[in-house]
């Protein structure tokens, strides 16, 4: 899952098929429509190195995607969530003519440094704890907890043929990655409804639902509610609301009871930085990352010994590192 190749989806038409041009269901719709609005969200939360995704905004296509695709969405909901479901859609529709009317009074004028300075007012440049993008950050208190729920992410991606791009400069429990990866998921099923029967459609659904409740079902609602304490104003603060209102609207569609964290559950002791060190942006890369884990587990110090001796000068590191 590459950044660059979700800007290519988002903006590119020949990338991403229109409600139409698949069998007429609405469960097929239904499903594209959903992709769409988790790549949106993806999309959003990304720091924005580029212009394309401002482009995206000022053009209004940001929010004509994504009304296409709550229209999408709305077709045969009974007995799918119900009431339930058709609520949250209005409200997704609210949150779209929210972040339209910020587009035209704020962010029509903006430049590039204006986005990358609102994002790191909200996130930083380093790990923020008011309200960080990060799974693993909620509900483990120990460093094993937190390689258990990496490991499991990792199989959810590796299931589907799905891996970290080397372009990518996020790990793989960032909040940005996992919606995605919903992204993926849902248009994977709109297609095995259209070509693959029932059988491997069900797989897929069911992926979903395991990653729904297991996953952003149990950390993604606190974490809303933390990014909009903490954004307070603007198109992060409404990014929230669009997010939190979704995930309600899968729970209600896919039939999934999570077991959301509650604010208790949020321990960010381990990433804290220790005594008389700080990290600058890029502290979420796996130097700064890995530095700390082997504190955490009391393994730095062998790996120190192994420098002074004279083992591992000179190897080249071939894994990925990334920067905010």
């Amino acid at each position: 899952m590459s950044t660059k190749e979700t800007e290519r989806r988002i903006t590119s038409a020949s990338m991403t098929p229109t409600l139409s041009s698949v069998k007429d269901s609405p469960a097929v719709e239904r499903a594209l429509g959903r992709s769409k609005l988790y790549l949106l969200i993806s999309w959003s939360l990304l720091f924005p190195e580029e212009d394309e995704f401002l482009d995206y905004l000022q053009s209004g296509e940001f929010v004509e995607d994504g009304r296409s695709a709550v229209e999408g969405m709305g077709g045969g909901l009974a007995g799918l969530g119900g009431e339930k479901a058709t609520r949250k859609l209005t409200s997704i529709g609210t949150h779209l003519d929210h972040i339209e009317g910020w587009i035209s009074s704020e962010c029509i004028n903006w430049k590039l440094p204006d986005l990358q300075d609102e994002h790191r007012r909200v996130f930083s440049n380093v790990i923020t704890l008011d309200c960080p993008p990060y799974e693993t950050l909620f509900g483990n208190d120990h460093v094993f907890g937190q390689a258990h729920v990496m490991g499991d992410i990792s199989g959810f991606y590796k299931a589907f043929g799905l891996e970290l791009s080397r372009d990518i400069h996020e790990r793989m429990d960032h909040l940005s990655v996992e919606l995605e990866f919903m992204h993926f998921m849902a248009y994977k099923e709109s297609y095995a409804r259209c070509h693959d029967g029932e059988q491997k459609t069900q797989i897929v659904v069911d992926a979903q639902k395991k990653f729904l409740k297991n996953h952003i079902g149990r950390w993604v609602p606190l974490f809303c509610r933390m990014l909009t304490k903490k954004a307070d104003y603007g198109l992060f603060r409404m990014m929230a609301d669009l997010t939190a209102d979704l995930l309600e609207f899968d729970v209600a569609c896919l039939g999934v009871n999570p077991q959301p964290y509650s604010e208790t559950d949020y321990r960010p002791a381990t990433f804290s930085a220790p005594e008389g060190q700080s990290y600058a942006c890029g502290a979420q890369d796996k130097g700064n990352e890995l530095s700390m884990l082997l504190d955490e587990v009391g393994a730095q110090s062998y790996m120190d010994d192994k420098v002074k001796d004279g083992e591992g000068e000179g190897e080249e590191d071939t894994g990925p590192s990334g920067t905010a």
